[in-house]
């Protein structure tokens, strides 16, 4: 994955996302999740975030994760999961 001036991943937006708004399991092939609602996350697998364990994590409006997560879901709150 290349790496813009500022360090953080590249996003091709021609490659889409997704918007998660419910409390389903999500899975796909992700790079960056931007949070735009307070949200709490159930569970999250990443390959390549050590000790990747955000079970009941409290992430803030405005935060994002970024790394090769591959499922996501969450107990409240919205956010866009964009895919590599």
């Amino acid at each position: 994955m290349s790496k813009s001036r500022t360090g953080h991943a590249v996003i091709n937006y021609a490659t889409g996302a997704e918007v998660i708004t419910d409390t389903a399991t999500h899975t796909g092939q992700f790079c960056f999740i931007a949070f735009y609602e307070n949200s709490t996350i159930d569970s999250i697998a990443s390959t390549n975030v050590i000790d990747n364990n955000f079970a009941s994590a409290t992430i803030d409006s405005g935060a994002s994760l970024e790394g090769h997560f591959t499922s996501i879901k969450l107990t409240n709150g919205a956010c866009i999961a964009y895919k590599i």
